[in-house]
């Protein structure tokens, strides 16, 4: 999609469109002037009679010829306004059904994903809605409430209220270990700082005793930088850490909150739904131009693994094509699909079904401490 054409045929609509208003306001302020003048004529002269006063302003007004004037702008107005449709037409309403292909898909699936979609972005009655009326499954359903629980605490944020956040960072303290995330660490720094804010110097520096003392060892800087506000305590605006006063911390921090607690749910941080449609809108104009060449020349594709030509994607839309699993190290096909375990993490179906013996007993997963127990992998599609 060319949007730079697009800007160009906009651009010089609105300066035939300015041209066109300044000359029409032009011709209307002399033909306001011409009558105006009559009017006074009129009042003020009784030698001359009324309707030679008129004949002359008729005279004028079909010297000024108004309508001739405007008619060349106008024309140059209504002709860039016709090639910029044409622009609008060709970019953004393509013949997409020429790209399309009759694959079966599972239905259900799409709506669970559609649903969880609503629910991931805080749409709770819309997403209800759309079950309803899609009969949707149990699984879509739980997952409203897993992000019920946060939104509750993004919400809670919002209104400068971290004890929620602080709850569930404490609860799940050991997995955001494993994942190397310092968001307990932000999560205390913030409530440290809003101690402050309040003028409570003694009751800063006894929640740092308390809680930011466990961090010294491995976070010696940031805690130092913490401290060192303790001075500044009345005088916060004069603090030479001005970093760590800016309210675009807490935005940080709600969006790490988001991320880890998505990736402690078994949910990707970006909604795939979202994703899919952000690939298909870059991959789209390539596609239907590929696929309008191939109709002119009468070559059937619909049978085609793969395209003759590669469809350019940015970079958060490029993905490893190919799974290896990394127990087996073998590469996964249509009969050793990959399965998403319980806790996340991904293993070939054959490598499950030895380490369960063919689904008698659970598991450790090999890169965490989770007991998985084999029926209750999903299969991703291949």
């Amino acid at each position: 999609m060319e949007l730079n054409n697009i800007k160009d045929a906009f651009d010089r609509v609105a300066k035939k469109q300015k041209l066109s208003c300044s000359k029409t306001q032009e011709v209307i302020e002399k033909l306001i002037e011409e009558i105006g003048k009559a009017l006074e004529t009129i009042k003020t002269s009784s030698q001359l009679d009324d309707r030679y006063v008129l004949t002359e302003l008729k005279k004028k007004l079909q010297e000024l010829a108004p309508l001739s004037q405007l008619e060349g702008t106008q024309k140059e107005l209504n002709i860039a306004l016709s090639k910029y449709t044409k622009v609008l037409e060709k970019s953004f309403n393509p013949d997409i059904s020429k790209a399309y292909r009759n694959v079966e898909f599972d239905s259900q699936t799409v709506n669970q994903i559609i649903a969880n979609h609503f629910y991931r972005q805080g749409l709770f009655d819309v997403g209800d809605c759309f079950i309803s009326e899609t009969e949707g499954s149990e699984s879509a359903a739980a997952m409203k409430s897993i992000f019920q629980d946060m939104y509750e605490i993004l919400e809670a944020m919002r209104s400068w209220n971290l004890e929620p956040a602080l709850k569930w960072a404490a609860a799940n303290s050991d997995k955001l270990k494993e994942n190397g995330s310092d968001l307990q660490l932000k999560l205390h720094s913030l409530q440290f700082v809003e101690l402050l804010r309040s003028g409570s110097r003694d009751e800063a520096l006894k929640y740092a005793r308390a809680f930011l003392a466990p961090f010294a060892s491995n976070r010696v800087t940031e805690i130092q930088k913490l401290m060192a506000c303790l001075v500044w305590a009345r005088k916060l605006d004069s603090c030479p850490y001005p970093q760590l006063l800016s309210p675009s911390n807490w935005v940080l921090v709600a969006e790490e909150l988001t991320r880890q607690f998505c990736n402690l749910v078994g949910q990707s941080y970006e909604s795939p739904l979202s994703v899919t449609i952000g690939a298909g809108v870059q991959a789209l104009p390539p596609l239907v131009k590929f696929m309008t060449v191939m109709a002119g020349k009468r070559q059937e594709w619909q049978s085609m693994k793969q395209l003759p030509v590669p469809v350019e994607l940015d970079k958060e839309y490029q993905f490893h094509s190919i799974f290896v699993c990394p127990v087996s190290k073998e590469q996964s096909t249509e009969e050793n699909p990959p399965m998403m375990m319980s806790c996340g993490h991904v293993l070939c179906r054959q490598s499950i079904n030895k380490m369960s013996k063919n689904n008698t007993r659970t598991f450790k997963c090999p890169y965490c401490p989770s007991d998985i127990d084999a029926s209750h992998c999903t299969q991703l599609y291949f």
